[in-house]
């Protein structure tokens, strides 16, 4: 076993230097934490092999710490500082989940000791860890599609937090699945059975959040001609998901703070506080942390936010997930549009291995929708993925060629440009001739454009009463 890693978490110095030196004579490596915030962030970043934690601390408590942990690092036991080491307070600690109590005052003696038998408990606990895999027993789990070490450390800390009232943050790059997370987190919660609510906050102005969120009463703005019923109370009993958190004003996010610290929360226009019983989850692109050291996210409201941390890993970072996507979705969208496609070519697989996806598991996605509309044979080819940039032309088709001069490769984007165009532009045009039987007045007028216009669209795309004939 690896030498022991003791956290040690006290807002007093005195004591805080006291356990460290205790501890580092019997040669344990101490890391110690000021606050139950900044012991978190490094329990997120750091394995340990005991957490002593005092129980009165401002902020963030010892047993906000103790639950915290008990999801991040649940086999690591957390021995409670109480100067205040009445019977009330060892049970309640032991209950949430404390390995022991350590009163004060206290001598070097009695935490060496205590010490020793945590990490004894810590070794046995280890040796038996669970790992968590993608069964379908768990509820939400179908919606997710991978294998890779990354993913695992997704589901496993769903499972952790799933079962806990405890506010999650997920953060990930655009296109990683955050909600899916947020999905699956409900509903393997005790709220399953309540709604869940979300909202992407970049979606609406500031005015129009704030009356979303905590809702409004009649004539508290101008327009306002009825009372509205705030998402938090609409989620009452279950979860809201708040995706993008980092895009809420500086105003909204005060008032969501207060929401947050006292679970009540107050219509615009409203003087009496309404009380919640909700799941809060949250998610960002964006760091939190920076955010706040700049000044454009409150700090107090991320350490709130960021109870219990996600982070969604990006494609690239997803080592063999990939192939497993790729046939997902071929499977989804043959299915949806009744096209037999057997599977991509060697080409295109060594494309989609090389491309870096900015846009994620949601870009792989789209494309793959894409090539299957688009697709002419029963393999999936470079060119119908769609993809024009330079880059990606230099490994269509035949992986040697590169376009040789500008023109040429003016004209090769041009031609996969129309290739993925004129297919969809003249489906198009057919099915609304189609639907309004071959009237083109009213298959112009159904799909809101001027007779002259679509007829133009019909000679351009070669739609002529030949292909009447022919859909006959």
């Amino acid at each position: 076993m690896s030498q022991p890693r003791i956290l040690v978490v006290d807002d007093e110095a005195v004591i805080r230097q006291a356990v460290k030196r205790i501890l580092e004579q019997e040669n344990y490596e101490v890391v110690t934490a000021t606050s139950g915030h900044t012991a978190l962030e490094k329990v997120q970043n750091n394995d340990f092999t005991v957490v002593i934690s005092d129980l009165k601390m401002p902020g963030m408590g010892g047993m906000e710490v103790l639950k915290s942990i008990k999801i991040l690092q649940p086999n690591v036991p957390v021995i409670i500082i109480t100067g205040y080491a009445t019977v009330e307070t060892a049970v309640d600690a032991i209950k949430n989940g404390a390995f022991d109590y350590l009163p004060k005052p206290f001598n070097p003696q009695q935490v060496k000791q205590l010490v020793e038998k945590a990490i004894d408990h810590h070794r046995v606990n280890s040796d038996q860890t669970n790992t968590c895999n993608t069964s379908q027993d768990h509820h939400g789990f179908h919606r997710f599609i991978g294998d890779s070490k990354a993913m695992q450390k997704v589901y496993s800390r769903i499972l952790q937090v799933a079962p806990t009232d405890s506010t999650v943050l997920i953060t990930g790059e655009s296109g990683t699945g955050k909600e899916l997370v947020a999905r699956a987190i409900h509903e393997n919660s005790s709220r399953k059975d309540m709604p869940f609510v979300a909202i992407d906050c970049t979606a609406l102005a500031e005015s129009l959040l704030e009356s979303e969120l905590f809702g409004h009463e009649k004539g508290s703005f101008t327009g306002a001609t009825h009372t509205k019923v705030g998402l938090f109370k609409v989620a009452n009993g279950g979860t809201l998901f708040l995706d993008e958190i980092s895009n809420i004003s500086m105003s909204s996010q005060a008032k969501l703070l207060r929401v947050v610290q006292e679970r009540v929360v107050t219509p615009l226009g409203g003087t009496k506080p309404q009380p919640i019983d909700i799941r809060l989850i949250s998610a960002t692109n964006k760091n939190l942390r920076d955010l706040s050291t700049e000044g454009t996210f409150r700090e107090d409201l991320y350490f709130r936010l960021n109870t219990i941390p996600i982070d969604m890993p990006p494609l690239r970072d997803r080592s063999g997930d990939l192939p497993l996507l790729v046939n997902f979705f071929l499977r989804k969208f043959s299915d949806e549009i009744s096209k037999e496609i057997k599977g991509v070519s060697p080409a295109v697989m060594n494309l989609l291995e090389e491309y870096d996806f900015p846009g994620n598991v949601r870009e792989l996605e789209h494309m793959i929708e894409r090539a299957v509309v688009l697709a002419s044979e029963d393999m999936i080819q470079p060119v119908d993925l769609g993809l024009c940039d330079e880059e990606i032309l230099a490994r269509c088709g035949d992986a040697s060629y590169v376009p040789s001069t500008t023109e040429e490769l003016k004209e090769v984007k041009r031609r996969l440009r129309e290739e993925a165009v004129i297919p969809i532009e003249k489906s198009f045009v057919l099915e609304a001739l189609k639907r309004n039987d071959w009237n083109i007045t009213r298959a112009a007028g159904e799909v809101g454009m001027l007779r002259p216009n679509f007829q133009a669209l019909m000679k351009k795309l070669q739609v002529s009463a030949r292909d009447r004939k022919l859909d006959s």
